[in-house]
Formats: C-alpha cells, structure tokens, sequence
C-alpha cells in the first residue's frame, strides 16, 4: 500500500491529464496495429507474385522453348494488332483517293470548257467529252494530238510550242476544221505542266529540286457561234452604212445610164454607117449590163420590206428545183428532207433559195463531170429554238480555202460574169429572216450551203 501511495497523483488536475494520455496512447496502439496488418498483407502479396513469377521463370527457364514461343505469339500478336489498324488506315485513305478521283472526274466530265492533258511525249492523257465535241473527234485518249489534229494546223504547232519551248497561249481564237470539213472557231489556253525533280547524279544529295517539264493543259470553247453573232451584227451594221451611203449614187448612176443608153439607141437606130451602128449596139448592151448591175445594188442596199406570211416552205422548193433544173442543163437536181411552214416573205425568201441553187447548178457544171445538186430540209433544235434548216449541195470544185471569208462580201465574185452580189443578198435575206446561211466544203467533195430560218 505504501509503493501504491507513492505513485498516485496528489490532486485531481493530475488524474485529468494522465486520462488523455492512456487515451492517447491507446489511438497510437490502434493505428499502429492497423498499419502493420496492412503492410504485413502487402509482404504477402508481393512474396506471393514473386514466387510466382520465380515459379514462371524457373519453368520458362526450364523450357526455353515454350519460352521463345511465348515471346513470339506475343511479338506476332502486337504485329497483328498493327497491321490491322494499318489496314483500317490504308482503306480509309483509299476510300478517299477514290472519292477526290470520282469527283474529280465528274467535275471534268460535266464542265462546259473542253480539257486535254496531253504528255511530254505527245500523247493525250485525258480528255473530257465537250474537247470531243469542240474538236468534232471521238476517242481522243492515248492517241497523239498530230495524228488528230493533223501535222499542219495551229492547234499542232501550239502544242509543239508549249512542250518544246515552255510557251504559254492564252484565250487564243485559233481557227479548226473538223473531220466532216466543218470550219470552227475555238478559244484556247494552252499552259505546260512542270514537276519538281532532284538529279541527285548531277546536282549532288543538297540540290533543291528542278522543274521539269511534263505535259500540256489545254482549255478549250467552241466560239463558232459567237463568231458568228458577232460577223451577223457587223453585217447588219454594214448593210445599214452601205444602204445610206450608196443609194442615192446608185439612183444618180441608173438615170445617167437611162440618158447613155437612150442616145445610143438613136445612134443606133439612125447610124449612117454600119460601124457607128456596131458601136452604138455596144454601148447598149453594156449599159444594160451596167443598169443590171445597179438594180441588183439597190435591192441589196435599201432595207427590205418584209410581208410577214405563214407559207409551205415544200412547194417554193420544188418550184425552184424545177425552174432552175430547165435553166442549168446537165446538171440534175433533187429534193429531200423535211421542209416545214415558215413564217416570212416568201419573195425574198424564193430569191435567197434560187441564188443558192443557180450557183450549186453552176458550180457542179463546171467540173465536166454530170453535176448532181441535192437541196434536203431539216428541222433541228439550238440554243433553245427550232429551226428550219435547207441545205444546198453539190459536187463541183468546192470553195478555196482563203475564200470563206470573203464569199458573203459584196462585189466578191469568182465568175467571170457575175456581180459579187448574190450571195450578199441571200445573208441579208437571212439576217431580216432571224436566221443565218453557213458555207463549208463536203468531205466528200463540193460545196454545202445552209440557210437557217427559225421556227415558231
């Protein structure tokens, strides 16, 4: 009792403080308990992976055989697994070449602008089908552009240029005839196509690459009918100038020829010797010859009167066919096609048509063979309208190259006898008419004209 006494605390704040010290002391005595379990858990754990993993190693280490298997199923399974998502990433990027090539060709295949790609060797690439139809050539692809477009014209020698010399043509109006020897005008951009090469050989491992040249582009239009839109109005503007200007010189030419031919008349008719009466004759003839002349200006010059009348364009045509068969001896003369009602003058309209068969008459007589003129109708469709066309054929010498444009000049003539003014009329007959003529020559031999006259 005494030991026990003298370790006992004298006062109650002593026994307060030595309570929150067990209490204490007991907190510490649970957490440390608590720590050891876990960390002696853990040991555990890892005492057993670690003898299984001795176990694996020692077994593997056994066997190096199932060891090297092991390690290469995994290898070829880690491959697999890669050559999968390179696959996936192999057919996507396919997947998209091949979409960027379908609309590639689409756009190419639809745009109105024909396209050629021609390579360094000449040969076309690629080609769109408004080329073929500007060009009047089907398949063009893999053939080369001089066998097509033939070793001579403008198109060949701007190729030639642009891949020999690098040249550059830009919204050129170049001038083609097609296969059936239609005259087109086309507008053309021609660039050469370079690619970046590094001649490593030559220019050592550092050289930037070169520029080399590869190919040809070529951006084509059909201009033909613009060209003309633009030549008709030119016409017209022509036709107005000419007929303000020379019809009163035309009127004052006919009375001074009236006066001439009166005189010579008397002449003639009292000459006292038969020489005077031989020149008087003269002078006759060749002021009707002028008097014609003159009558045949002032039709073409003053402005045309037009009687607007619906009238079977068959008949007229026959009629004509007829008239001029009688005239024009050794040459025949027939009818085909599909002529419609027309609506117009059918005076003028009748002197356009029989203009353009006496010259087909005339001109397929000259060759001493049997002429043959064929004037065929057709109905067709352009620009969104229906037209009426007639088409004048024959088998003479054709028209000379360098005479296409000056053929509907007026006074332009290759006749001995003629007045240059036929022809002119038959465009200015046309033109009043809304409608057009185009001249070109026949494969096939001979001339081809076409008067267009629109529908309702």
């Amino acid at each position: 009792m005494a030991i026990f006494s003298a370790f006992a605390p004298a006062t109650p704040h002593f026994n307060l403080e030595m309570g929150v010290a067990l209490v204490l002391l007991a907190l510490i005595f649970v957490v440390v308990i608590g720590a050891f379990v876990v960390l002696r858990r853990s040991v555990l754990d890892q005492r057993r992976a670690a003898e299984q993993s001795s176990e694996s190693f020692r077994v593997n280490a056994e066997n190096p055989s199932a060891f090297m298997t092991a390690s290469m199923q995994g290898v070829i399974q880690r491959l697999r697994e890669q050559e999968q998502e390179l696959a996936r990433l192999h057919q996507i990027e396919k997947e998209r070449a091949q979409e960027t090539e379908r609309l590639s060709e689409a756009v190419t295949r639809t745009m109105p602008a024909g396209l050629l790609l021609v390579s360094a060797t000449g040969t076309i690439s690629s080609a769109n089908p408004a080329a073929e139809k500007a060009l009047g050539i089907r398949g063009l692809q893999y053939r080369r552009y001089s066998e097509i477009l033939g070793a001579d014209s403008v198109l060949t020698q701007m190729f030639t240029a642009c891949l020999r010399d690098g040249q550059t043509f830009q919204r050129d109006e170049v001038p083609h005839v097609t296969a059936a020897g239609e005259l087109r005008k086309l507008g053309v951009t021609i660039s050469p196509i370079y690619r970046a090469v590094r001649n490593t050989i030559v220019a050592g491992p550092t050289a930037p690459p070169a520029p080399k040249l590869t190919g040809a582009l070529c951006l084509m239009s059909d201009l033909t009918e613009l060209v003309m839109l633009q030549k008709q109005m030119r016409w017209k503007e022509n036709l107005a100038a000419l007929g303000e200007m020379s019809a009163g010189i035309a009127h004052e030419f006919k009375n001074a020829l009236a006066t001439i031919s009166g005189y010579a008349q008397m002449i003639h008719n009292e000459a006292p010797t038969p020489e005077a009466g031989e020149c008087a004759g003269k002078i006759i003839e060749q002021t009707r010859s002028l008097t014609h002349v003159v009558t045949e200006f002032l039709r073409f010059a003053r402005p045309l009167e037009l009687a607007q009348e619906d009238f079977a364009l068959a008949g007229l045509v026959e009629q004509i066919a007829e008239e001029v068969g009688t005239a024009v001896r050794g040459v025949s003369i027939r009818t085909e096609g599909d002529f419609a009602e027309v609506s117009g003058d059918a005076g003028l309209l009748r002197q356009a048509l029989l203009n353009l068969l006496r010259n087909a008459a005339e001109a397929a007589s000259s060759n001493g063979h049997p002429g043959e003129v064929t004037i065929a109708g057709y109905q067709e469709s352009q620009g969104g309208k229906r037209w009426q066309r007639v088409s004048v054929r024959d088998n003479g010498p054709g028209i000379a190259a360098g005479n296409f444009d000056k053929i509907f000049v007026p006074f332009f003539t290759t006749k001995s006898s003629g007045t240059g003014l036929g022809l002119a009329l038959v465009q200015k007959i046309a033109l009043q008419h809304g409608g057009r003529v185009e001249a070109r020559n026949q494969q096939s031999g001979g001339a081809e004209f076409d008067l267009w006259l629109p529908l309702r």
